[in-house]
């Protein structure tokens, strides 16, 4: 067996980054951007008015001050004369600053009367004017990659960009194995038990990038596994559940190694999750996951997230740890790293009661899973643990 950091770094030379392709920007939302880009033109285009007033000369700017308004100027619709001295444009939020003024005094600081306005209240220093360019300038670059936020997207269609570059989705085949299985929905057997870790899983992926595809379920059989691999060709990851362990029913690995499997390792020294393998199949990545169903959903979140996250070219990590304290005592830990279901609140975690691995209630009760090192001591409440989010 090979220690969990072993298994990730073999992983890592297994996924290599995708190709990009460009989108539509209003389908560029969660995407990661493969080039960087550059803004087509300034931002605001030309200086303008944060407030609803008047634009005026600053220098002539002072309590009790009498100007003459001369046009107006608003949003999309600019005031195409010049403003001289002792004259004011009326102006709203947004609005192109005339030539000639280079002040905005808000409207609750004048009266008018007709034409006429008056400074009534001191306006203060501040010109509410946003100068040209002030959020960013033509040729402005956002570098890559980067994961597109919302924020991201609004930022890209005020620089005008129409389409954007982004690194392709990785596609996963996602195959359950067992005479066992029956698709939700299904009537299952006096034996048989409904596949859940296909649909944990294609969420999981999903909601990080990737594009999956569930196979149809692939029995004990050599010959509907081999169907099943034929079913996935095209794919950049193939991820089979169940079928990895030594078993007599257990033939994934026999399966791949007859379609030209180069393995790069079996077997992982931690808890949930030991029987793990991984290869290559042809162009795509192979990984075999445990069938019990938090392995299944662990090795998910150890193994599969950073895989998607290095094809997406957003680097080669472990999973980010962070901190919590312990809540109870916690006794020895055995030979293998342990990733113990848990809940964090107010900075607290709480290690769950039963950490058998075909527990998914008890999975979807947690946040996190404490890890814990090789034959890690005994630990007692009130000690910071670290713990991966989930």
């Amino acid at each position: 067996m090979i220690s969990v950091t072993e298994a990730r770094d073999l992983l890592f030379g297994l996924a290599a980054r995708l190709p990009s392709e460009e989108v539509p920007l209003a389908q560029a939302a969660g995407r990661v951007l493969a080039a960087p880009v550059t803004a087509k033109r300034d931002q605001p285009p030309f200086s303008a008015s944060s407030m609803d007033g008047y634009a005026v000369k600053s220098a002539e700017v002072e309590l009790h001050a009498m100007f003459k308004v001369i046009g107006e100027t608003a949003a999309g619709h600019g005031f195409s004369g010049r403003c001289g001295a002792g004259q004011a444009v009326r102006i709203f939020t947004g609005a192109p600053m005339p030539e000639g003024a280079d002040f905005v005094v808000i409207q609750e600081d004048v009266s008018r009367t007709g034409d006429l306005i008056t400074i009534t209240s001191d306006p203060g220093p501040k010109s509410n004017v946003r100068p040209l360019g002030v959020d960013f300038t033509e040729g402005t670059t956002v570098a890559a990659p980067r994961l597109l936020r919302p924020e991201d997207i609004a930022l890209l269609a005020a620089m005008n960009v129409a389409r954007v570059p982004v690194v392709r989705k990785p596609v996963v085949a996602l195959m359950s194995t067992g005479d066992e299985l029956v698709m939700p929905g299904d009537t299952p057997g006096p034996d048989q038990i409904i596949a859940s870790n296909t649909f944990g899983l294609q969420a999981l992926l999903q909601a990080h990038g990737a594009d999956c595809r569930v196979l149809p379920i692939a029995r004990d059989t050599l010959s509907s596994l081999r169907m099943g691999f034929e079913l996935a060709a095209g794919a950049d990851l193939v991820i089979t559940i169940g079928g990895a362990s030594v078993g007599d029913h257990d033939l994934v690995g026999e399966v791949a190694a007859g379609l030209g499997m180069d393995r790069a390792f079996y077997k992982v020294r931690m808890r949930p999750g030991k029987p793990l393998m991984a290869g290559r199949l042809g162009d795509a990545a192979m990984v075999g996951l445990p069938g019990n169903p938090v392995s299944a959903m662990v090795c998910g979140y150890i193994f599969i997230l950073p895989m998607i996250r290095a094809m997406l070219g957003l680097g080669a990590e472990a999973p980010a740890q962070m901190t919590a304290t312990l809540a109870a005592d916690i006794g020895k830990n055995g030979p293998r790293e342990h990733y113990m279901r848990a809940s964090v609140e107010n900075g607290q975690l709480t290690v769950a009661g039963d950490q058998d691995s075909s527990l998914l209630s008890i999975l979807a009760q947690s946040n996190a899973l404490l890890v814990r090192a090789p034959d890690d001591p005994p630990r007692t409440a009130g000690e910071d643990v670290r713990y991966v989010p989930i």
